[in-house]
């Protein structure tokens, strides 16, 4: 989903995914097996990526 925003994985680390856009924009998205992602880690997501949270919830959207 984080690609459709111009995001590529750069490495990981540990259970850490490391994103990065060509802007220079960055987020991590830590990925532990079993667990939901919260609503905090959405938001900073949506941030990271310039966005407001009801944008990046359009795109989680369209990518189900």
């Amino acid at each position: 989903m984080l690609e459709k925003l111009g995001f590529k994985l750069v490495r990981q680390t540990a259970s850490h995914l490391i994103f990065k856009r060509d802007d220079g924009r960055m987020t991590v998205v830590p990925v532990h097996p079993g667990e939901e992602v919260g609503r905090g880690l959405l938001r900073r997501i949506a941030w990271d990526a310039g966005l407001t949270p009801s944008e990046f919830m359009k795109v989680v959207e369209e990518d189900c």
